[in-house]
Protein backbone atom coordinates (compact mmCIF):
# COMPACT_ATOMS: atom_id res chain seq x y z
CA UNK A 1 0.00 0.00 0.00
CA UNK A 2 1.28 3.45 -0.88
CA UNK A 3 1.57 5.64 2.19
CA UNK A 4 0.98 9.34 2.53
CA UNK A 5 4.12 11.31 3.33
CA UNK A 6 4.41 14.18 5.79
CA UNK A 7 5.00 17.36 3.82
CA UNK A 8 7.57 19.87 5.02
CA UNK A 9 6.20 23.32 5.86
CA UNK A 10 9.24 24.54 7.81
CA UNK A 11 9.59 27.41 5.32
CA UNK A 12 6.70 29.02 7.25
CA UNK A 13 8.86 29.39 10.37
CA UNK A 14 9.56 33.05 11.02
CA UNK A 15 6.26 34.13 9.46
CA UNK A 16 4.92 37.35 10.95
CA UNK A 17 2.01 36.87 13.35
CA UNK A 18 2.78 33.18 13.99
CA UNK A 19 5.35 32.11 16.57
CA UNK A 20 7.70 29.29 15.67
CA UNK A 21 6.46 27.40 18.74
CA UNK A 22 2.87 27.61 17.52
CA UNK A 23 3.84 26.51 14.02
CA UNK A 24 6.01 23.61 15.23
CA UNK A 25 3.19 22.37 17.46
CA UNK A 26 0.80 22.66 14.53
CA UNK A 27 3.19 20.74 12.25
CA UNK A 28 3.39 17.96 14.86
CA UNK A 29 -0.40 17.75 15.03
CA UNK A 30 -0.53 17.52 11.23
CA UNK A 31 2.08 14.74 11.27
CA UNK A 32 -0.24 12.78 13.55
CA UNK A 33 -3.05 13.02 11.00
CA UNK A 34 -0.74 11.69 8.28
CA UNK A 35 0.40 8.83 10.51
CA UNK A 36 -3.14 7.96 11.57
CA UNK A 37 -4.41 8.11 8.00
CA UNK A 38 -1.77 5.58 7.00
CA UNK A 39 -2.53 3.34 9.99
CA UNK A 40 -6.28 3.33 9.35
CA UNK A 41 -5.81 2.65 5.64
CA UNK A 42 -3.37 -0.19 6.33
CA UNK A 43 -5.71 -1.75 8.90
CA UNK A 44 -8.66 -1.51 6.49
CA UNK A 45 -6.60 -3.09 3.71
CA UNK A 46 -5.61 -5.99 5.99
CA UNK A 47 -9.19 -6.49 7.18
CA UNK A 48 -10.37 -6.60 3.57
CA UNK A 49 -7.73 -9.21 2.69
CA UNK A 50 -8.85 -11.26 5.70
CA UNK A 51 -12.52 -11.03 4.69
CA UNK A 52 -13.46 -8.94 7.72
CA UNK A 53 -15.17 -6.12 5.81
CA UNK A 54 -18.57 -7.02 7.27
CA UNK A 55 -17.44 -6.57 10.85
CA UNK A 56 -18.29 -3.64 13.11
CA UNK A 57 -14.65 -2.56 13.45
CA UNK A 58 -14.31 -2.28 9.67
CA UNK A 59 -17.33 0.04 9.46
CA UNK A 60 -16.06 2.20 12.31
CA UNK A 61 -12.61 2.46 10.75
CA UNK A 62 -14.22 3.53 7.46
CA UNK A 63 -15.93 6.34 9.39
CA UNK A 64 -12.69 7.22 11.20
CA UNK A 65 -10.80 7.47 7.90
CA UNK A 66 -12.81 10.58 6.95
CA UNK A 67 -11.70 12.31 10.16
CA UNK A 68 -8.01 11.44 9.82
CA UNK A 69 -7.77 11.99 6.05
CA UNK A 70 -9.58 15.33 6.10
CA UNK A 71 -7.48 16.38 9.09
CA UNK A 72 -4.40 15.63 7.01
CA UNK A 73 -5.59 17.26 3.80
CA UNK A 74 -7.18 20.37 5.35
CA UNK A 75 -3.93 21.06 7.20
CA UNK A 76 -1.99 20.70 3.95
CA UNK A 77 -4.30 23.14 2.18
CA UNK A 78 -4.08 25.52 5.15
CA UNK A 79 -0.27 25.48 5.32
CA UNK A 80 0.01 25.76 1.54
CA UNK A 81 -2.11 28.92 1.44
CA UNK A 82 0.14 30.57 4.05
CA UNK A 83 3.54 32.19 3.59
CA UNK A 84 2.50 34.95 1.24
CA UNK A 85 2.18 38.69 1.61
CA UNK A 86 -1.64 38.83 1.74
CA UNK A 87 -1.90 40.62 -1.62
CA UNK A 88 -5.05 39.35 -3.40
CA UNK A 89 -3.98 40.97 -6.68
CA UNK A 90 -1.59 38.01 -7.01
CA UNK A 91 -4.70 35.91 -7.72
CA UNK A 92 -6.24 37.89 -10.60
CA UNK A 93 -8.74 35.23 -11.71
CA UNK A 94 -9.95 34.68 -8.17
CA UNK A 95 -10.11 38.41 -7.53
CA UNK A 96 -12.17 38.97 -10.68
CA UNK A 97 -14.63 36.23 -9.65
CA UNK A 98 -14.86 37.60 -6.10
CA UNK A 99 -15.52 41.14 -7.31
CA UNK A 100 -18.17 39.93 -9.76
CA UNK A 101 -19.98 38.00 -7.06
CA UNK A 102 -19.45 40.08 -3.90
CA UNK A 103 -18.98 43.52 -5.43
CA UNK A 104 -15.53 43.94 -3.88
CA UNK A 105 -12.74 42.00 -2.27
CA UNK A 106 -13.46 43.78 1.02
CA UNK A 107 -17.08 42.55 1.02
CA UNK A 108 -15.87 39.00 0.43
CA UNK A 109 -13.24 39.31 3.17
CA UNK A 110 -15.89 40.66 5.56
CA UNK A 111 -18.07 37.60 4.91
CA UNK A 112 -15.06 35.28 5.40
CA UNK A 113 -14.18 37.01 8.68
CA UNK A 114 -17.79 36.84 9.89
CA UNK A 115 -17.73 33.11 9.23
CA UNK A 116 -14.41 32.80 11.10
CA UNK A 117 -15.84 34.76 14.05
CA UNK A 118 -18.54 32.17 14.67
CA UNK A 119 -18.35 30.43 18.03
CA UNK A 120 -16.92 26.96 17.95
CA UNK A 121 -14.04 24.98 16.58
CA UNK A 122 -13.42 23.87 13.06
CA UNK A 123 -12.48 25.33 9.72
CA UNK A 124 -13.52 28.11 7.40
CA UNK A 125 -13.22 27.05 3.78
CA UNK A 126 -13.78 29.25 0.76
CA UNK A 127 -15.27 26.94 -1.81
CA UNK A 128 -15.72 27.31 -5.52
CA UNK A 129 -18.77 25.60 -6.96
CA UNK A 130 -17.27 24.60 -10.28
CA UNK A 131 -20.68 23.66 -11.75
CA UNK A 132 -22.24 27.10 -11.17
CA UNK A 133 -19.17 29.28 -10.64
CA UNK A 134 -20.21 30.58 -7.22
CA UNK A 135 -17.74 31.22 -4.42
CA UNK A 136 -18.82 30.96 -0.81
CA UNK A 137 -17.46 30.55 2.69
CA UNK A 138 -18.46 27.47 4.64
CA UNK A 139 -18.07 26.67 8.33
CA UNK A 140 -16.81 23.12 8.81
CA UNK A 141 -17.47 22.01 12.36
CA UNK A 142 -15.32 18.88 12.28
CA UNK A 143 -12.84 17.62 9.73
CA UNK A 144 -15.28 15.12 8.31
CA UNK A 145 -18.62 16.92 8.68
CA UNK A 146 -20.11 19.77 6.69
CA UNK A 147 -18.20 19.66 3.42
CA UNK A 148 -20.59 20.41 0.57
CA UNK A 149 -20.26 17.76 -2.15
CA UNK A 150 -18.50 18.53 -5.40
CA UNK A 151 -16.90 21.80 -4.37
CA UNK A 152 -13.33 22.95 -4.79
CA UNK A 153 -11.63 24.32 -1.63
CA UNK A 154 -9.60 27.36 -2.64
CA UNK A 155 -8.82 29.05 0.71
CA UNK A 156 -8.62 27.21 4.04
CA UNK A 157 -8.40 28.62 7.57
CA UNK A 158 -7.95 26.45 10.65
CA UNK A 159 -10.02 27.82 13.54
CA UNK A 160 -9.45 25.00 15.98
CA UNK A 161 -7.86 26.48 19.12
CA UNK A 162 -4.53 24.77 18.47
CA UNK A 163 -4.07 27.07 15.45
CA UNK A 164 -4.04 30.30 17.50
CA UNK A 165 -4.44 30.04 21.29
CA UNK A 166 -0.72 29.82 22.04
CA UNK A 167 -0.13 33.18 20.35
CA UNK A 168 -3.52 34.90 20.62
CA UNK A 169 -5.35 33.36 23.56
CA UNK A 170 -9.05 34.01 23.06
CA UNK A 171 -8.46 36.77 20.49
CA UNK A 172 -9.37 34.64 17.51
CA UNK A 173 -10.01 37.61 15.22
CA UNK A 174 -6.46 38.89 15.80
CA UNK A 175 -5.32 35.50 14.52
CA UNK A 176 -7.66 35.79 11.51
CA UNK A 177 -6.16 39.22 10.75
CA UNK A 178 -2.64 37.72 10.90
CA UNK A 179 -3.82 34.91 8.64
CA UNK A 180 -5.07 37.40 6.03
CA UNK A 181 -1.73 39.23 6.10
CA UNK A 182 0.02 35.95 5.29
CA UNK A 183 -2.30 34.43 2.68
CA UNK A 184 -0.36 33.16 -0.29
CA UNK A 185 -2.86 34.20 -2.94
CA UNK A 186 -0.78 32.52 -5.63
CA UNK A 187 -1.71 29.15 -4.06
CA UNK A 188 -5.39 30.16 -4.01
CA UNK A 189 -5.13 31.11 -7.68
CA UNK A 190 -3.65 27.69 -8.54
CA UNK A 191 -6.62 25.94 -6.91
CA UNK A 192 -9.18 28.06 -8.74
CA UNK A 193 -10.81 26.51 -11.81
CA UNK A 194 -11.76 28.86 -14.63
CA UNK A 195 -14.95 27.84 -16.42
Amino acid sequence: MKKYQVLDYSHLLGMAGFSDTLLKNHFTLYQGYVSNTNKVMETLENMLKEGKQGEYEYAELKRRLGWEWNGMRLHELYFENLGGDGDPTKAPKVLKAIEAQFGSFDACAKDFQATAAMRGIGWVVTYQDIAQGLIFHQWINEHDVGHPAGLNPILVLDVFEHAYMLDYGLKKMDYVAAFFKNVKWEAVEQRFVVK
